[in-house]
């Protein structure tokens, strides 16, 4: 047994609590390991006695949960009666048995003084992890707001829309109007969800530069025309989530304009970092001050100062209020200070406890989401998990199983059904122009809808809307083909699907094996199973009968074509 390969932590995401009263422990072991189970009792069974005591375990087989590639993760979910738990592991390969604690692997079973067992002292239900439980049902829809269609709230003078490339220097005009006339297309297609990037006042097209955070940009109108377009989703089923650039602010906001001109004499001096005085604005690789990626346009704010914590505080207080937005999402998430995170959802939680607060992340972020600071983030691990597995035809189906679960086993289960998934953004090359053809889109979309998360979809992607790396994957939504042709039935239906079977609104998946490229994986529990097949290969695979066929692309006579997608009903 490879000792070194088992490894648990009573923290998240190893030991939390999924709800008031179930505990879900995770362990990890090496590949070999053939069976693990459980030893628990409550930790004062046996008295009170200053640590003397022994106490006499119960048992529960763990069940094997993520294959990765060099380790195999197990798990229980039990209901301690008095919401803690004392516990500690034996792992079993051949006759073999070993015994683990938190202070160590034993080859006999200790249940005294002479070892530390692993404790959950409390399940605090004000600790355990609860992203909003609408988010499970939602399929987003982002929005880039110039490029989506003018309504004629915004500032007139705009280019003419066009197809083909961009620039981030051309502003083509679409408004906050365009976006509320649009909304009955989008709740015809099926989303429930729109994240629009930032709308707040900025010089630039895409308004990662804030000036005015009070203003809506008047590039795409007014406060009022935000406000029709928050509840004219909102009749529709649809909800709204902001963009929030809180990292850094651009070179006219205010507070930054009256550093730049009075230096440390400034009331705001502290809301920056600035390390020479005086300094000309420019690029920061020089440290004279700090900035998003040494852009010295983009100047950092300090959010760990506590006016600064309380200006955004009190502004997202306003717009919760205001508008009546259901999410916000904040850009450079990962920069932006623990204790500034803490104290804003405090505050935005009391004013909303269902606001859904999604933090810009690119990489894995379990220090941001252990239930006081973020929900979720836009989880791009998982879309470098799923655009790996498509782009290297060497790899194996097996593989694309390690990678998910590798992805997933970072976070506590209810985060994972609430992370924000996706394909492509504002930020990447367009789904449609990094793949060789239509089949191997529709297969990445098909993992999209039917892995956990909340998935979201880039404006144009109904219609396969190419484009290159930013600012190309900015381009004007072809609404004359859109027109013509209707948004592609197959995105229809994975919509559709995703919304309304209860099997993909959780986080229960099973990775089954395959041969080569064959990926198979099965959602749900006892109350409905969906099965997933995606053909990543170059011959076809045969597919047995059975089931209730709910999405076939490329399957006849039982067997699956290259690029072809199944979900089917079990």
């Amino acid at each position: 047994m490879d000792l070194a390969a088992v490894y648990h932590e009573a923290r998240t995401p190893m030991c939390c609590a999924v709800d008031d009263d179930t505990l879900c422990i995770t362990l990890r072991t090496g590949r070999e390991v053939e069976g693990v189970t459980l030893i628990f009792a409550d930790p004062y069974e046996a008295g009170i006695a200053g640590g003397e005591e022994a106490w006499q375990g119960r048992r529960m087989a763990m069940a094997p949960g993520f294959e990765l590639e060099h380790h195999r993760l197990w798990t229980a979910r039990l209901r301690p009666p008095y919401h803690r738990l004392r516990y500690c592991f034996e792992l079993a390969e051949g006759a073999a048995r070993w015994y683990y604690y938190e202070d160590g692997l034993r080859e006999r079973l200790q249940l005294d003084n002479k070892v530390q067992p692993f404790t959950m002292p409390w399940m605090n239900a004000a600790d355990r992890i609860a992203p909003p439980a609408w988010v499970r049902q939602t399929v987003w829809y982002q929005i880039f707001p110039d490029r989506f269609c003018r309504g004629g709230s915004g500032r007139p003078g705009a280019l003419p829309w066009r197809d083909g490339p961009v620039t981030n220097a051309e502003r083509f005009g679409g408004d906050l109007a365009g976006i509320t006339q649009k909304l009955p297309y989008l709740a015809r297609l099926g989303v429930n969800g729109l994240y629009l990037n930032p709308i707040f006042a900025a010089s630039s097209v895409h308004k990662y530069d804030t000036a005015d955070y009070t203003a809506i940009d008047p590039d795409f109108g007014t406060e009022a025309d935000m406000e029709q377009l928050v509840r004219t989703a909102h009749s529709l089923g649809i909800r709204v989530m902001v963009d929030a650039v809180f990292n850094h602010c651009g070179p006219q906001f205010a507070p930054w304009r009256d550093v730049v001109a009075r230096g440390p004499a400034s009331p705001y001096w502290k809301w920056f970092l600035v390390h020479r005085w005086p300094f000309a604005e420019g690029d920061t690789r020089d440290g004279r001050y700090d900035s998003f990626a040494f852009h010295g346009g983009m100047p950092k704010l300090n959010t760990g100062e506590p006016a600064v914590q309380e200006y955004f505080i009190s502004l997202c207080e306003g717009w919760v209020r205001r508008y009546g937005i259901d999410g916000i999402r904040f850009d450079v998430g990962n920069e932006i200070s623990h204790a500034f995170l803490r104290r804003l959802r405090a505050r935005l939680k009391a004013v909303d406890p269902e606001l859904y607060l999604l933090g810009e992340i690119w990489h894995d972020a379990p220090a941001w989401l252990e239930g006081d600071e973020y929900d979720a983030v836009m989880h791009y691990p998982l879309q470098s998990a799923v655009r790996r597995f498509f782009e290297d035809k060497d790899a194996s189906a097996a593989a694309f199983g390690w990678d998910v679960g590798r992805c997933m086993s970072v976070y506590a289960p209810q985060v994972n059904e609430a992370q924000f998934t996706l394909l492509d953004s504002h930020d990447t090359i367009r789904l449609r122009s990094r793949v060789p053809d239509e089949a191997a889109c529709w297969q990445q979309l098909a993992a999209l809808f039917t892995l956990p998360g909340s998935p979201c979809i880039l404006y144009g992607t109904e219609v396969m809307l190419p484009g290159g790396p930013d600012p190309d994957c900015r381009r004007c939504m072809p609404w004359d083909v859109i027109e013509a042709q209707g948004p592609a039935a197959a995105l229809c239906t994975l919509i559709a699907l995703r919304r309304q079977e209860s099997a993909l609104q959780g986080c229960e998946i099973e990775f089954l094996p395959g041969p080569r490229r064959l990926v198979r994986y099965r959602r749900g529990g006892p109350d409905g199973r969906l099965e997933v097949c995606l053909n990543a290969g170059r011959s076809p695979e045969p597919l047995g009968a059975g089931g209730e066929a709910l999405l076939a692309l490329g399957w006849a006579d039982g067997l699956l074509a290259p690029g072809g997608v199944l979900i089917r009903r079990i």
